[in-house]
């Protein structure tokens, strides 16, 4: 429930072999001006996987393509898995990742009552992930145990929609509309859906943020 800052909900999977399910994690970004670009604490912590690895490095190109083609990037950025133990692979995050990031920057809070799953690739569009179905599934459990509010939901990428086959109390809240499936086919329609301001809006932001963090960075000759 509510919004907050640089924070989102994402969707992962649990794998234990023969049962598998899935657990929605709190993702987190914290930005300040510096030259690090956007440090992965997972793999600083030895937890990150190779595929998760070269997620980040995407978000990173998309932020410098989009946002910074006239100036040089000039920020300290972390993700994180709050309170995630365990390795961490896969790019099936990234979108949320980068969703927190831009929340970060922006310092526009992002709905708390959504989770978000997909791949994002360096144009901003939002790829296919697996185990969509246990990832919904993951979300509307959590949901049901703390209550509905009529707001909850997930987000997921478009081209999964074929693929989800959530079982029939699902679909009944769905239908009812306890419960909400948000396909998206880029990150600014995301962006959209999460912060209830327009993209361009919101981009703009972003941008103007990390101009003022060169500036800092330029000023203090670092």
């Amino acid at each position: 429930e509510g919004t907050a800052v640089g924070r989102i909900n994402g969707l992962t999977i649990v794998d234990r072999g023969y049962y598998l399910f899935g657990k929605p994690a709190v993702i987190s970004s914290r930005t300040a001006p510096g030259r690090e670009g956007v440090v992965n604490i997972e793999r600083e912590a030895g937890l990150s996987g190779g595929h998760h690895d070269k997620g980040v490095f995407i978000l990173e190109g998309f932020i410098k393509s989009r946002y910074t083609r006239t100036f040089p990037l000039s920020v300290y950025a972390t993700l994180c898995f709050e309170q995630s133990y365990g390795d961490v692979d896969g790019d099936s995050a990234s979108s949320a990742e980068l969703l927190a990031l831009l929340s970060a920057l922006a310092d526009i809070p992002l709905r708390q009552d959504i989770a978000v799953t997909g791949s994002v690739n360096s144009m901003g569009e939002i790829q296919p992930v697996g185990c969509i179905t246990e990832k919904v599934e993951g979300f509307f459990r959590i949901c049901k145990r703390t209550g509905f509010s009529g707001t909850q939901g997930v987000i997921i990428p478009a081209v999964n929609t074929v693929h989800l086959s959530a079982d029939s109390e699902v679909a009944d809240a769905v239908r009812k509309r306890n419960f909400h499936v948000y396909p998206v086919r880029t990150v600014d329609e995301a962006l959209e859906l999460l912060s209830g301001m327009e993209a361009g809006t919101f981009n703009y932001l972003i941008e103007q943020k990390l101009r003022s963090m060169a500036d800092v960075m330029k000023k203090y000759k670092c």
